[in-house]
């Protein structure tokens, strides 16, 4: 007791009037008929007279966010998980008893209400307890509204708190689900199939990231937590399931900031007898379901600018984005050549002439790099932050590519594309390669690039070349980002806004 605050002590020395009371302080089992939003919406536009002649009866439950007591008679609100709901209390109509046990009460409380429905003199719809129930006696203060729970960093650790004062978090958690179930319902429609496949992997492979490892006592041996599930979900082509996606978690053991956690979740869909173009429709034909069955709208703020004042916020200064237009196709060559003059696609730079080119423009080349490398380093440093409206950026150098079919008309490139908006990468899309051959070559590339020190480089899965000789169907294949989505779609600031247990530095 002796680290506890006044108001602390004072809520625990009320847990035995409870009891003396005959009353569990922290509850028992309690059946709610509505929630506050179901309340409004069905009575806000009934008279106080209509009220009264159809007595309408209600049982509520939820947390105490404001009291006032007014001797005989006393206005309360609790908080549901649809939003607040007034509640008028009064001490002839619930008796003596009741009306002591309420005064017990304090913010943050749960308690049940069963009651009918009235309005008040300012026109609020407001239940009018005829029973009343304490279910749970908080023992620790609520943040105080308007100055508590400010630092971000506190929200993200107690993000039960937040939850609690931040409308705009309840909002978010809300919508995140419901923006899943979108896509999964129109990957459905699509005739895809949902599938689970393995989060521990024996194989650093499907990406390019530093992973987790982890030991597996049984089999004695090492295991990764997986950074991609591409390569399960190539075996299913194989097996002729033909249209598969996956929603799940990945982990990479990378850096955290506004648009990385090393937890995150992705979408990863294969359709068999498809290419580039299939992945394209379907990118945008998801993005624009979701946007407008669940947020309502096609226009949405950029959630990586900086302007702060929403009334300055346009399309032209890239403040707002518009998804309701055909995104934009450009390759990654035609982007350098527009910022840079460099034209990779034309000249077939030796690596001593294209790293000459990257010194002279100030761009960083590290040991194993080839000139495909120097290419997406040359879009880095100047491209990367120009893709505000959504586009697709096609053309990618094959070294930064392990898995993607080689461009017919120039095998320097892959046919895949990235889905940028606001600056940052959404999606990453293939047309699948399913030659063995080619694949065995291209995890022999990563194994030399691995023994370089690319530490990211994928390592050889014998067993998914072998499946590969069985006959993958020709097919394109796409990754999306599910939290950066949630962030644009929600208009989120940050990764941590939409991932309710963010991971953290300890304390």
């Amino acid at each position: 007791m002796e680290n506890l605050t006044e108001q602390e002590i004072v809520r625990r020395n009320k847990l035995e009037k409870y009891r003396e009371l005959g009353i569990d302080p922290f509850g028992q089992k309690f059946d709610v008929t509505h929630h506050a939003a179901e309340i409004k919406a069905e009575y806000k536009d009934k008279t106080e007279e209509e009220l009264e002649a159809l007595n309408a009866h209600v049982i509520v439950a939820g947390r105490i966010m404001f009291i006032r007591k007014m001797g005989k008679a006393s206005f309360f609100a609790i908080q549901d998980k649809t939003g607040n709901q007034q509640i008028y209390i009064k001490k002839d109509d619930v008796g003596e008893d009741t009306y002591n046990l309420f005064k017990l009460a304090d913010l943050g409380d749960i308690v049940g209400v069963e009651g009918t429905i009235m309005k008040t003199k300012t026109g609020e719809v407001t239940v009018r307890t005829l029973k009343y129930t304490h279910l749970v006696k908080a023992l620790r203060p609520l943040p105080e509204k308007f100055h508590g729970l400010q630092d971000k960093e506190e929200r993200y650790r107690r993000r039960y708190l937040d939850l609690i004062m931040n409308e705009d978090a309840k909002r978010v958690a809300i919508q995140r689900p419901r923006i899943i179930r979108a896509m999964q319902e129109y990957f459905d429609n699509e005739g895809f199939i949902e599938v689970e496949t393995p989060v521990l992997q024996n194989i650093q492979g499907g990406a390019s990231a530093r992973p987790f490892i982890t030991h597996h006592n049984a089999l004695d041996t090492n295991f990764y937590l997986r950074i991609a599930t591409e390569l399960h979900l190539k075996r299913l082509l194989v097996g002729g399931l033909e249209r598969v996606y996956e929603i799940g978690r990945i982990f990479r053991n990378e850096g955290m900031d506004k648009t990385h956690n090393p937890e995150f979740t992705t979408v990863e869909l294969y359709q068999a007898f498809g290419d580039l173009s299939s992945m394209m429709d379907l990118n945008e034909g998801v993005i624009r379901y979701a946007a407008n069955k669940v947020i309502g709208k096609t226009t949405f703020r950029n959630p990586f600018t900086e302007i702060e004042n929403p009334e300055e916020l346009t399309i032209e200064n890239g403040g707002l984005i518009d998804i309701a237009k055909p995104f934009r196709r450009v390759t990654m060559c035609e982007l350098i050549k527009e910022k840079t003059g460099v034209d990779f696609k034309a000249n077939n730079y030796t690596l001593e002439e294209a790293t000459a080119i990257a010194k002279e423009h100030k761009v960083p080349v590290e040991p194993h790099f080839t000139v495909g490398h120097i290419i997406n380093a040359f879009f880095e440093t100047y491209c990367e932050e120009t893709l505000i409206q959504p586009t697709f950026l096609m053309g990618h150098p094959i070294e930064i590519s392990p898995l993607t079919k080689k461009d017919p008309s120039d095998p320097r490139f892959v046919q895949r594309f990235e889905l940028f908006i606001g600056g940052h990468e959404f999606s990453n899309a293939y047309t699948e390669l399913n030659d063995p051959i080619d694949q065995r070559e291209r995890f022999e590339e990563q194994m030399a690039e691995k023994a370089k020190g690319n530490d990211e480089a994928n390592e050889m899965d014998t067993d998914f070349v072998e499946s590969l000789e069985y006959g993958m169907p020709p097919a394109g294949g796409i990754g999306i980002g599910i939290d950066r989505l949630v962030i644009f779609l929600t208009e989120s600031e940050s990764i941590r806004d939409v991932i309710l247990f963010p991971q953290m530095k300890t304390r």
